[in-house]
């Protein structure tokens, strides 16, 4: 066991890797990679172990789909202003009615009024629809 232990921790490997294991990540993303040489790897020499446990930042297809996870998720978000939109349409509309039946004389100002509040609503809504729709496919 104690020979083993002697072959993995050499001492050039424990610097070499406590330096690197210690640095913040953001120094190991924004420095420049070091150049790797065939010779190097081949040769199985001290080096080839420090090289092995050498960190580096790689995008991978799970943050591809965490992001796409992430767009569906705000394009359904975004979506649920249109929800309000026929709530507000409704409600609009519904006023009106009742409007209209209070007092039947001024039949044409709650027309006018009614058209103006669910124009107002369904540009919200189309609004937030045009949102969803640039979180999907523009970013």
């Amino acid at each position: 066991m104690y020979s083993c232990a002697k072959f993995i921790a050499t001492p050039a490997l424990v610097r070499s890797s406590s330096r690197l294991l210690c640095r913040p990540i953001s120094v190991s993303i924004l420095s420049k990679p070091e150049a790797r040489t065939d010779e190097a790897c081949s040769t199985g020499g001290p080096n080839a172990l420090v090289q092995i446990a050498h960190r580096q930042f790689q995008t991978s297809a799970v943050s591809r789909d965490i992001d796409t996870a992430a767009k569906f998720i705000g394009a359904g978000a975004a979506t649920v202003g249109v929800a309000g939109s026929g709530a507000g349409i409704g409600t609009v509309f519904g006023s009106l009615i009742i409007g209209y039946a209070r007092n039947p004389s001024l039949k044409q100002q709650l027309f006018s009024y009614a058209i103006l509040g669910f124009a107002l609503s369904e540009a919200m809504g189309l609004f937030c629809l045009m949102v969803a729709f640039l979180i999907l496919f523009a970013m």
